[in-house]
């Protein structure tokens, strides 16, 4: 991660996590329940703590810290690793019709990383903003919010299952966040 996006201890964070060429997975169940579960796991087991969150078909949007003494870019790059070849796993072992050309599409971006050993899956970095002020605050909420229904997905932010909106909109969402006031 460049200069530009470091992330530091003891703020609260924006942040977007997008898939190569912006390639749309997350359309199928298997693979949203992987990310999911990762998430949760990081919330139970890595000290990360999550206000709001959106998955939409090829990005993630988070509102994210980590909890005292734990490293919010250590939490975030085990995550991804982690993602990363699961879903692969996934792809090579689940039906799915657009497997050879995913995994075909992964493999090439992988090429281009001389980290990569077969497949990348993430693109480089997780756009990380600070969130110093409430407007700031308020305005990433809404628009990771919005996103499902800017995308033509739900007609009301709180309809879309995979977003944090429902927690906003005073239901119980797929992942524990802490409110963001």
């Amino acid at each position: 991660m460049g200069l530009k996006n470091k992330i530091h201890s003891d703020y609260l964070y924006y942040l977007t996590l997008t898939v190569v060429d912006w390639v749309d997975i997350f359309t199928r169940p298997v693979y949203r329940h992987i990310l999911l579960d990762s998430m949760r796991y990081c919330q139970q087991q890595k000290g990360l703590e999550l206000y709001a969150w959106c998955l939409m078909t090829n990005h993630l949007h988070l509102i994210a810290s980590a909890k005292e003494g734990k490293n919010l870019s250590d939490i975030l790059r085990d995550f991804k690793k982690f993602t990363s070849k699961a879903l692969i796993k996934a792809l090579q072992e689940e039906p799915e019709s657009r497997r050879e050309w995913l995994l075909d599409r992964f493999a090439f971006a992988g090429t281009c990383d001389p980290k990569i050993k077969q497949y990348k899956f993430w693109q480089e970095g997780n756009e990380a903003k600070e969130i110093h002020t409430s407007a700031f605050l308020d305005q990433k909420l809404n628009y990771i919010h919005q996103n499902p229904v800017r995308a033509e997905m739900v007609s009301e932010p709180e309809h879309y299952l995979y977003s944090s909106a429902r927690d906003y909109a005073g239901e119980k969402g797929l992942l524990d966040i802490i409110f963001a006031e």
